[in-house]
């Protein structure tokens, strides 16, 4: 059993509520955070997007669904891959049923990966997931939003995400991009990687409330202990 210091529970309550004050002072900062960032200017889509979906070719004005709003989730999913990545799909286990909430706050949320519409089909099909999912094989989009890499970049490993030039040894990242539609014309937002995706991970904010946290110290690297939710042992 892992040493630990055990109180009575008024020391406990003493302790708790010390923490809480500074809990608060944290809510309040990610508050003011969020507020910076619903004000940071926006940057004009020009080039033409073309996404394969369900009901066929889309354009990026097309995703948004009749919304003023669209959040993206850019899911590992290569065009030669056979399965998407397992992390992803962690996160992904965590989007069924929030596009309904998200869009009576006028927002669409929808998956993008470079793969085949009929290997996403295939793949969510698998999985159990709901959430709309397409397909943007045929154009730039991956690549623009800095979580898609040329071979030679891969090959060199080198290539710039989350906004600094650095080691990549895949062909794909993830992220999150948020998109605004304003008289017809649409808007890049905001978009984050890396550790800045972990607040839409309800698995691992939860974990962070436990006493054994995340429990990723010491292993190879930190997410070696996740599995595709098919694959875990009994």
């Amino acid at each position: 059993m892992i040493e630990h210091q055990v109180v009575g529970h008024k020391e406990w309550l003493a302790a708790r509520e010390k923490l809480l004050v500074k809990e608060k002072e944290f809510t309040k900062i990610r508050d003011d955070l969020s507020r910076q960032r619903r004000q940071l200017p926006w940057e004009a889509v020009d080039k033409d997007y073309r996404f394969d979906s369900t009901r066929g070719i889309l354009s990026l004005p097309q995703l948004f669904a009749g919304r003023g709003q669209l959040l993206i989730y850019h899911f590992m999913l290569a065009p030669t891959w056979e399965e998407g990545c397992k992390s992803c799909s962690f996160w992904a286990d965590n989007f069924d049923g929030v596009d309904i909430h998200l869009a009576h706050r006028d927002v669409t949320f929808l998956a993008v990966s470079r793969a085949p519409l009929a290997r996403i089909q295939a793949y969510k099909k698998r999985m159990g997931w709901r959430f709309d999912w397409v397909s943007s094989e045929e154009s730039d989009f991956n690549f623009d939003y800095g979580v898609s890499f040329k071979a030679e970049q891969v090959e060199r490993q080198r290539g710039c995400y989350n906004y600094v030039e650095q080691k990549v040894n895949s062909s794909e990242m993830p992220g999150f991009s948020a998109f605004r539609m304003e008289d017809g014309k649409v808007f890049h937002t905001y978009s984050c990687y890396s550790r800045g995706i972990d607040l839409m991970n309800g698995a691992y904010n939860m974990l962070d409330l436990m006493s054994k946290g995340r429990d990723e110290e010491g292993l190879q690297y930190d997410m070696s202990w996740v599995r595709r939710h098919d694959q875990y042992d009994e």
